[in-house]
């Protein structure tokens, strides 16, 4: 097979190959696949490191000609590994050029860039795009299937930020999806996550924002309900976002910590977080004044590639004494420091907009909760399902608090009702603009869709 794998590529790239191309065993190979949850039984044939929409046509034909699985390697963050398959690997990674507009109000985002390439660029001009909390994450990912960040509450998620994309569909065909062309795929790419194509260019909306206030504040654990029931009670502005967690520490040290994040007048920031510090028993205070890149670095030694990482998430309607309890007893009983609670508000822009307008599920107010596990590379099997049973038990103490469903960019496979119930009333329609895009199911190893009721 890898003879013929081999052969089908190099009629595609020609002397282009061993730029292009890499098979187990080489060097680029081993970086292309050095995402960050680790890899488990996915060992991919080859990885195809495009440079071009034309270099992805030809992975495409390249992957028909050999009947093989493909998946697309953009930022590699998601939880279940799904940029790998055990076929062919479209590596956008070298995608990742980032183009300003001449006016300042869009960036022209390659299909591989992650957050932290658009931010690098646009921080410097007093701008703003709507990311994640983190600036790890592919900004295709992240967008597709939504993009909960500290800008939700002012601009929306990053889908509704989307302002084109340029996609190769499973027939090679190259198009350009935005309200005025291939709009239904337009619709559909707004919540469907990679599901109909692979997205080479995004245009996204950009803000004037030169600065933030944010910062994270760490409160002891015996204090989350008193902590949490403040903030969750506090009436806030739609320019202020607040992100809170808990972190299981060695030892017992566990911690809860309130990230709370200012976009609005930059003057009014200091008065608008005060109250952030009245909440506890401060431990930690880092709240202050900076730009919005540098305010998302929180979070980043956190993020190492290769290890073992399982998540669950849901949606609630508020934060509450009930929700907290589950959290601070689910902390106390972590299987190792891996362990963390995170939640994201849902509010203000991104509230408003119809659930009809894009494909993503629920356009009213709430709280997402992402539930993750990482095991460090080299714990054991009976160490990983630990990980993994206390995720699933932790979202579980939840289900009768939630909304149904959850976010479909952290749900995992095998989950075919919490998928349906994720995309409400726009299942249908997204089961139909499947059918029209991607029949054979090409794109299949992205985030799950709603099954076919025939």
């Amino acid at each position: 097979m890898s003879e013929l794998i081999s052969k089908a590529l190099r009629g595609s790239f020609g002397d282009r190959f061993a730029s292009h191309v890499s098979m187990p065993g080489d060097a680029g190979y081993n970086s292309a696949t050095a995402i960050w949850p680790k890899p488990v039984g996915r060992i991919p044939r080859a990885v195809v490191h495009c440079l071009t929409p034309e270099d992805v046509q030809s992975a495409i034909r390249a992957a028909h000609d050999c009947d093989l699985p493909l998946s697309v390697r953009g930022g590699g963050h998601d939880w279940m590994g799904r940029a790998l398959c055990d076929g062919i690997v479209i590596d956008l990674s070298r995608m990742n050029g980032i183009a300003i507009s001449a006016d300042g109000q869009s960036a022209l985002v390659s299909g591989g860039a992650r957050a932290a390439d658009l931010l690098a660029t646009i921080d410097p001009l007093g701008l703003a795009a709507v990311t994640g909390s983190t600036r790890a994450v592919g900004m295709a990912g992240l967008t597709l299937g939504g993009g909960y960040g500290p800008l939700i509450g002012r601009f929306g998620l990053a889908l509704d930020n989307l302002l084109s994309a340029q996609v190769v569909l499973a027939d090679g065909r190259i198009v350009l999806a935005d309200a005025g062309h291939e709009a239904e795929l337009f619709w559909a790419l707004r919540g469907g996550g990679g599901n109909f194509g692979v997205v080479t260019a995004m245009r996204h909306r950009l803000h004037e924002l030169a600065s933030v206030w944010s910062g994270m504040l760490i409160y002891p654990l015996s204090e989350a309900r008193d902590v949490l029931g403040r903030c969750a009670n506090m009436a806030l502005p739609e320019e202020l976002t607040v992100q809170t967690g808990f972190i299981a520490g060695p030892d017992g040290a566990h911690e809860v910590f309130v990230v709370p994040t200012w976009c609005g007048r930059p003057e009014q920031g200091e008065r608008r977080l005060a109250p952030f510090r009245e909440l506890g028993t401060l431990l930690v205070d880092t709240l202050g004044t900076t730009t919005y890149g540098a305010s998302l670095t929180a979070f980043d030694a956190h993020i190492v590639n290769g290890q073992h990482v399982f998540m669950q998430t849901c949606w609630l309607p508020a934060l509450g004494s009930g929700s907290i309890d589950v959290f601070r007893q689910a902390v106390e009983a972590a299987v190792s420091p891996g362990c963390a609670i995170v939640t994201h508000d849902f509010k203000g822009a991104a509230a408003r907009v119809p659930a009809e307008a894009t494909a993503f599920g629920l356009r009213r107010e709430h709280v997402l909760v992402e539930i993750i596990a990482v095991c460090a590379d080299g714990c054991d099997e009976a160490a990983r399902q630990r990980h993994e049973q206390w995720a699933k038990s932790t979202r579980e103490a939840l289900d009768a608090m939630a909304f149904p469903g959850g976010y479909p960019n952290v749900l995992g496979d095998g989950e075919p009702n919490r998928v349906a119930q994720s995309y409400g009333p726009n299942a249908e329609r997204l089961i139909r603009a499947k059918r029209l895009y991607d029949s054979g199911n090409v794109f299949c190893s992205t985030i799950p869709l709603p099954a076919s009721g025939s």
